[in-house]
């Protein structure tokens, strides 16, 4: 019962030198070559843009781990799943920049959730977003409170972004696509 113990301790600890020798040799490989096919890919393929870009991103450091740690997947079958995930990726991202139906389905909106120094409090409640968190963002902006604010928004990522407030004809094309919006396209942009 003792050696019994001792045996299943030490496989707790080390199974053998060609298991250290495989994580090694494949884990180097695996990283080149997930290294190489990002490059290839392109930046968007690791962007932080939504619920959507890190749920890749996490099957990404999914599959990398299992193929540096799992004896029973080769390193060719990692690559392969590394190679179908940003295949699946740039289709998606592809479909959704030229289609804004599918990108509509795929993607969270923007939401304004403060506008014109105002706390939208329905939008907040909707979006699960706490007056401390808008208060916390208006404070990171530099400014002293929601007051000062044209608007605030929501993004898709999680972040909240905050535009000051510069003048009463404040037009801001940039909120265009913004849920809660007040529609400016009838409106003349006018540069600053």
């Amino acid at each position: 019962m003792v050696r019994n113990l001792r045996l299943r301790l030490g496989v707790m600890f080390f199974n053998d030198w060609f298991s250290l020798l495989r994580i090694v040799v494949v884990g180097t490989l695996a990283y080149a070559g997930v290294v190489l096919f990002l490059r290839v890919a392109g930046k968007r393929t690791l962007s932080k843009m939504n619920a959507f870009d890190l749920v890749v991103t996490v099957a990404f450091g999914s599959t990398l781990a299992t193929t540096i740690l799992s004896r029973d997947v080769a390193l060719a079958e990692g690559l392969v799943a590394f190679a179908l995930l940003i295949l699946l990726q740039f289709l998606i991202t592809w479909t959704s920049a030229h289609w804004r139906g599918f990108q509509r389905v795929v993607k969270a909106e923007p939401r304004l959730i403060a506008f014109e120094g105002k706390v939208l409090e329905d939008a907040l409640r909707r979006e699960r977003v706490t007056d401390v968190e808008v208060d916390s963002a208006v404070r990171e902006a530099g400014l002293p409170g929601v007051e000062s604010t044209y608007a605030v928004v929501l993004e898709t990522d999680g972040t909240v972004s905050v535009i000051p407030r510069h003048g009463e004809a404040e037009r801001y094309q940039s909120l265009r696509y913004v849920e809660g919006a007040p529609d400016q396209s009838h409106q003349k942009m006018e540069p600053e």
